[in-house]
């Protein structure tokens, strides 16, 4: 990919202060290219532009950002894609806000590629990564980019279940390209620049910021042509991606899970208002045109093999020692010894307030 030759210009009005990014596509629409933006008389601007960004437009902070910028995108798998390349994400041209431009490391030609969007909670279960990996794996597997957001938990687990898979992953960061939030996923995070793609819209050196996080959400939702929400609570950044991407027409997934369990409420409260349930991946290749049920997408599902022993009567909600004591007719010492052997095999997780959690290992249908 060759940088767009007016990429300084590009630069300059998205890094002046105050000059948003839906006043600068006015002036692409008023003026033309960049280029031809800068080349009128400030006073013809000062219509589009309030005073302080007009004066910031042509400041020496400007210039020196400008000028970093250009020395980042000079190194090796370094890209700043704008709205007047050819190179610019398709999906993003259907979505009601796209970014004027979007800084990205590592391989490019994943923004053209097909793309679903796999989200979730950063206090996840163990059994939702499981679920997030398996079938990350398996769409990448069928031929869809993994987009998520590099947060802790679901996110992470997708973006791993991409890596395993053909088509890789997008990581959309909240943050400037070149800083890694949170900096406990910076392995997963040069990885991805290695094999799939960051991405971010935020100029160079932005911080973790609250505000930042919501608005990159559109970004994850409109590069996919849907989203699955593993799980996700009621108060869930999640619940506002999937309520974007069903703002921007793309189809709306869910995993179903426990009653009992507030990781669940957020999907089921989607499937209430028209998300699709799935269960297996490819009950999410069904319903996406130009992909076909691969007859072997199914993920984190039980073994056909009959539970015996503690996992008999453990059932699939999360459960105290006192309960499986009751249920198993064994002292809090066998229940102890039978759940660290579990644990260690990886059939059970614990949870925080002394609760444990069935794990189901998957298998191909």
């Amino acid at each position: 990919m060759t940088p767009d030759p007016g990429l300084a210009s590009w630069l300059q009005l998205s890094l002046s202060p105050g000059l948003g990014a839906s006043t600068l596509r006015r002036l692409l629409s008023q003026f033309g290219l960049p280029e031809a933006v800068l080349a009128r008389k400030r006073s013809e601007l000062a219509s589009f532009i309030a005073p302080a960004a007009l004066d910031a437009l042509d400041s020496s902070r400007v210039g020196e950002m400008v000028s970093r910028a250009l020395e980042w995108v000079a190194e090796p798998d370094h890209w700043i894609v704008t709205l007047g390349d050819a190179t610019y994400p398709r999906a993003l041209l259907e979505i009601a806000d796209p970014p004027p431009l979007l800084y990205a490391h590592g391989k490019a030609h994943f923004l053209q590629q097909p793309a679903i969007a796999v989200v979730g909670s950063r206090n996840a279960s163990a059994q939702g990564e499981t679920n997030a990996e398996q079938f990350a794996r398996s769409l990448s597997n069928a031929g869809l980019t993994i987009v998520s957001g590099l947060a802790l938990g679901i996110d992470a687990a997708a973006h791993r279940g991409g890596l395993a898979g053909a088509a890789s992953t997008i990581a959309v960061l909240g943050t400037g390209i070149d800083i890694v939030y949170p900096s406990r996923n910076a392995e997963l995070a040069a990885e991805i620049s290695r094999v799939g793609l960051l991405v971010s819209e935020f100029p160079l050196g932005t911080p973790a910021a609250a505000q930042n996080f919501p608005r990159r959400n559109r970004l994850i939702s409109g590069l996919g042509r849907g989203c699955l929400v593993v799980e996700a609570a009621l108060a869930s950044g999640s619940l506002i991606t999937a309520r974007t991407a069903a703002d921007q027409g793309r189809d709306v997934f869910a995993i179903p899970g426990s009653i009992h369990s507030p990781l669940s409420k957020g999907c089921h409260a989607l499937i209430k208002t028209g998300a699709k349930l799935v269960e297996s991946a490819d009950d999410v290749l069904s319903e996406l045109s130009g992909f076909q049920p691969s007859g072997y997408a199914h993920t984190a599902q039980s073994s056909s093999a009959p539970s015996t022993g503690l996992l008999a009567v453990m059932g699939h909600d999360p459960v105290d020692v006192d309960s499986l004591c009751a249920r198993a007719g064994l002292t809090a010492e066998q229940v102890a010894a039978e759940l660290l052997r579990l644990e260690l095999d990886g059939r059970v997780a614990a949870l925080p307030g002394g609760l444990y959690q069935r794990l189901e290992k998957a298998h191909r249908a």
